[in-house]
């Protein structure tokens, strides 16, 4: 009977071995593409997706960080210099990255963030936050969406935050075009879905990145407030976040279309 169980654990390890060999295999044949992938959460994600096998194009308008992180990141990843404020060049820039091979996989993850009062944000300073947090999604979305219609298929994940679902102060642009990125999400997915692509949305929660960190670190009391109300009681890590977007990439979220997920150590339930 111990030969038996030795013999048929050998066989389970050796099955989930092949398994996952042959899922780094097709996962190798995968290209995506990360906005804003040469730090925070970005960069997390980038990282996952090329430890994995996955070609990544990590958009960034540094040209200097961008190209750092793909040394750091390794072979896999390739850097683009781009700025997406463009809107009107974000087609001839998308156009560049398909003529070497179809996009299966788009992350949205590029935004900027402003903290003031209401009376204090201009209409240029609103604008702004829509324009890189919003425009520039949809524009990079719809010239992906026609690369991934044409090969029938694709996932997309776009990142969005806890600012979309909590009324937080002093971040009334930033709510706003992350509660559109939510609502973009679900009419993507509901429209693209019979071309056998798929939109999600991560809504990270407070995640222990450097400028997260100084900041909650500066202020005791929002800190304490943080972490009073996350059942989970610590920050996440931007790894937690780029494990969720690996999740969506991979097929085993193949009848998962239309979601936000929030990761966030239950701090949108949090009593």
């Amino acid at each position: 009977m111990k030969k038996i169980r030795v013999n048929q654990r050998f066989r389970e390890s050796e099955s989930v071995s092949s398994t996952s060999h042959t899922k780094q295999e097709i996962m190798s044949k995968k290209t995506a593409i990360v906005t804003g992938g040469n730090s925070g959460l970005g960069f997390a994600t980038a990282k996952k997706l090329c430890d994995n096998g996955i070609t990544t194009y990590i958009i960034g308008r540094s040209k200097e960080k961008t190209e750092d992180a793909c040394k750091e990141i390794g072979e896999n990843a390739i850097p683009v210099i781009f700025d997406l404020n463009n809107l009107s060049g974000i087609p001839a820039m998308i156009e560049s990255i398909v003529k070497n091979g179809p996009i299966d996989i788009l992350v949205n993850n590029a935004g900027i963030n402003m903290k003031k009062e209401i009376p204090d944000v201009t209409d240029e300073d609103f604008l702004s936050i829509i324009h890189t947090n919003l425009l520039s999604v949809f524009a990079v979305s719809r010239e992906v969406v026609k690369n991934m219609k044409a090969n029938g298929s694709g996932s997309i994940i776009n990142i969005s935050s806890m600012a979309s679902q909590y009324g937080i102060p002093k971040v009334i642009a930033y709510s706003a075009s992350k509660g559109a990125i939510e609502s973009m999400t679900r009419a993507m997915a509901t429209e693209l879905a019979p071309a056998g692509i798929r939109v999600n949305c991560i809504a990270p929660g407070f995640i222990k990145t450097k400028m997260s960190a100084a900041a909650l670190d500066n202020d005791p009391e929002r800190k304490n407030k943080v972490l009073g109300r996350t059942p989970m009681g610590f920050l996440g890590e931007p790894s937690d976040i780029a494990d969720a977007v690996y999740y969506f990439a991979l097929s085993e979220s193949k009848y998962t279309t239309g979601t936000v997920l929030p990761v966030d150590g239950g701090n949108s339930i949090g009593f």
